[in-house]
């Protein structure tokens, strides 16, 4: 069986036998995003959620589109694993609140002053000490609000969690465009902790002694950096 000959599997016997086949792949996913999130989020969790996302790809996948099974396959299991994150969000009102008070005090402050907030700007802006503000953003990250899984989309905008995107390509390549401006406008060092983290796949804590600062430090100033990437993109998820 060839994964592009892969197309629909209405016998349950080929249904079982490709969900075993592929099963390695959800493991793959499902520990790799679990190692970057809460300790209340469980794998069995994702695992189930990732299944769910295999056997959707079997009545979806086309093989005239040119990717591979694997590849398609890939993108719905992640998609459906980051969905059941999304779904059993616990985030209480106040930090959701918080987290659009954030927001809105990045955006006003490089409005008005043509440059990248800063810590002391953002917390200034919103009225609260820097103690307070990092309070927050550690509040947030706790929560999930600031997962940069829902961001780092690659070459596959229509991961982007709450961003409608059609067909027509160059919809699609304009919002990886804005994304990809965002990220690049970041900070020289959260762009350095935003590689290591997701692109060589370092923990905050083997980060925290390349960069020299604590390991909770770490994770409020990757927490900011995927806030000012969300705000930045923020007219694409409010349309």
């Amino acid at each position: 069986m060839q994964d592009t000959g892969v197309t629909a599997y209405k016998d349950i016997s080929d249904r079982n036998e490709v969900v075993e086949r592929y099963s390695y792949l959800v493991k793959r996913i499902a520990h790799h995003l679990i190692a970057r999130l809460p300790d209340s989020v469980q794998l069995d969790d994702l695992l189930q959620a990732g299944v769910l996302g295999l056997i959707e790809s079997l009545s979806k996948y086309d093989p005239s589109k040119g990717a591979s099974f694997e590849t398609y396959a890939g993108i719905r299991i992640r998609g459906s694993m980051l969905d059941e994150m999304r779904r059993g969000d616990w985030a209480p009102r106040s930090v959701h609140r918080n987290y659009r008070r954030v927001s809105d005090a990045i955006k006003s402050v490089e409005h008005k002053k043509g440059r990248v907030a800063t810590d002391r700007d953002i917390a200034a802006a919103m009225g609260v000490s820097l103690k307070d503000y990092y309070s927050i953003l550690r509040d947030a990250a706790d929560c999930r609000l600031f997962s940069y899984e829902e961001v780092n989309v690659g070459d596959d905008p229509s991961q982007l969690p709450h961003v409608e995107v059609g067909d027509h390509g160059v919809e699609r390549q304009a919002l990886l465009d804005d994304i990809t401006a965002a990220v690049e406008a970041l900070p020289e060092r959260e762009r350095l902790i935003m590689a290591l983290y997701y692109d060589e796949e370092l923990n905050l804590k083997e980060i925290g002694s390349i960069i020299g600062v604590s390991e909770s430090r770490i994770s409020q100033i990757l927490s900011q950096a995927v806030m000012r990437v969300r705000t930045r993109i923020k007219d694409w998820t409010d349309n």
